[in-house]
């Protein structure tokens, strides 16, 4: 069974920066895309990053670029969600997800394209 574990949470003020991990475990990660996701009250859940299973190519949300960055450890069966210049904005329930399917190389942005998700880490941004 796949399992997936959200650290790195927590309360911060505008514009500083927090690092989210992901650590995997129960199938091959490397053969998976990765992404995050996240989910503010009341609202939808919403895509914010994904990367490839290789790691080298990525792509995020327009709200996020440039401040966000994905990366991966293959080694450590991990992703990582890098976020800085931080905004109240992207205060939100944070959630990584794999892919569903292997090896995909169109990388995934909807909900529908992942089958398996961590437990969330809340991320507060004071203003």
């Amino acid at each position: 069974q796949v399992r997936l574990v959200e650290s790195g949470g927590g309360l911060v003020q505008s514009g500083d920066s927090l690092r989210l991990s992901c650590a995997a475990s129960g199938r091959t990660f490397s053969n998976y895309a990765m992404g995050w996701f996240r989910q503010a009250p009341g609202k939808e859940r919403e895509f914010v990053a994904t990367c490839s299973y290789g790691g080298g190519r990525t792509y995020y949300a327009e709200s996020v670029k440039g401040r966000f960055t994905i990366s991966r450890d293959n080694a450590k069966n991990t992703v990582y969600l890098q976020m800085n210049s931080l905004k109240p904005e992207d205060t939100a329930v944070y959630y990584c997800a794999a892919d569903k399917v292997p090896r995909r190389v169109v990388l995934p942005t909807q909900l529908g394209q992942y089958d398996t998700w961590g437990q969330g880490t809340q991320v507060t941004v004071s203003s």
